[in-house]
């Protein structure tokens, strides 16, 4: 995407103003940038937070939680405590991170698969798995759940630095962590190693996008809620270009085509097209490279009473890896399905955790 000269003269001034004046006067022209308020809301949703300090890329602030409108979700929660969450750490030489573990109860037996779920800006593990409710469907269907936490000692507003290029390859920085953090439980826990994933949103779907490139033999499939391609930035102006809908940028020392931040293993995308904080457009970059099945188009799915409407592209890539795209309309960004009790949650979607859980189930590690 060719940028126009308003955001980059606003991007100036940014920078500029956080050398000379402070994180305050530059989030306001951040803002102008992004088309936003100064106030720090985004494309008129409220918000009753100020905008994060520079360098800090600024994701969308949770709107205010809908009305739970679906019983059977509701229901989830009546299970949700009958496992085991507990909190851990792990420290390697990237760093230290905490994470929640969630065990179902009667775990015994065989192996179980593993998701580690990877939370949006301002979340926490807490926060992410009451939205998600995937602690719920782990107790019915019988699988593990990581949520590693990323600290404000790490990014202000605890979003995943997936812009930086420190924390986007193999065994460095943040990427290292989460891989040690998903090792650590394979190690410890019950978990069948060839059915671990790894899923995200926002930040966290970012981040979710560079750990299924940078490590295809550690998880056998990905999922990316309202995220962006691996590799995508390498620096705040660049994330917000992004963020925007840019064409991803092409660094003077790689190829034109750099096939390293493509998906290596099976991946389900979801996006609503009403997002206003990461453009839709990083979806079909996410499935760069995969194409419709022969004889198959976008499924059209009717929304329930209430719900809204979305398409589903079954796609595959010319190495046989599978992949689905889900277009949700009219959907904010947000967990589409998710529950009110968690952030950045949208209520009316599709069940995106069901869906995420169904497809990891049918891609296990080959």
């Amino acid at each position: 995407m060719k940028l126009d000269e308003g955001f980059l003269t606003s991007m100036r001034e940014a920078m500029t103003l956080l050398r000379t004046r402070g994180p305050a006067e530059a989030t306001e022209a951040i803002q102008r940038a992004l088309g936003g308020n100064a106030d720090g809301s985004m494309h008129g949703t409220a918000s009753s937070h100020s905008m994060p300090e520079a360098f800090t890329v600024p994701f969308e602030r949770p709107a205010t939680k809908h009305a739970e409108t679906f019983n059977a979700r509701e229901a989830r929660g009546d299970i949700q405590d009958r496992g085991h969450f507990s909190t851990h750490t792990y420290s390697n030489a990237a760093g230290r991170r905490q994470y929640r573990l969630y065990v179902p109860a009667a775990s015994e037996g065989e192996p179980l698969p593993l998701i580690v779920m990877l939370h949006g800006c301002t979340q926490n593990a807490d926060d992410f798995a009451a939205g998600t409710q995937m602690n719920a469907l782990a107790e019915r269907h019988r699988f593990l759940v990581a949520y590693p936490e990323q600290p404000q000692q790490a990014n202000p507003s605890k979003c995943w630095n997936w812009f930086k290029p420190g924390d986007q390859h193999c065994e460095r920085g943040e990427p290292s962590l989460i891989a040690g953090i998903t090792r650590e439980i394979i190690a410890e826990q019950n978990v069948d190693p060839a059915r671990v994933y790894v899923a995200g949103l926002s930040a966290g779907g970012a981040m979710a996008a560079i750990m299924i490139a940078a490590y295809p033999e550690l998880y056998a499939a990905a999922g990316v809620h309202s995220g962006l391609p691996a590799r995508c930035a390498h620096d705040l102006p660049s994330a917000l270009a992004a963020m925007k809908g840019g064409k991803r940028p092409v660094r003077a020392r790689r190829p034109t085509h750099d096939t390293a931040s493509l998906p290596k293993r099976p991946v389900i995308v979801f996006h609503g097209d009403a997002d206003a904080t990461v453009s839709i457009r990083n979806a079909a970059q996410l499935v760069d490279g995969f194409s419709a099945r022969p004889h198959e188009d976008g499924e059209q799915r009717r929304a329930d009473a209430g719900g809204r409407a979305c398409t589903v592209s079954r796609l595959v890539s010319a190495d046989g890896i599978d992949a689905e795209l889900w277009t949700i309309h009219g959907a904010p960004h947000a967990w589409a399905g998710g529950n009110a009790r968690g952030s950045y949650t949208d209520p009316a979607g599709p069940d995106a955790s069901a869906e995420m859980l169904r497809f990891f189930l049918e891609h296990p590690q080959r």
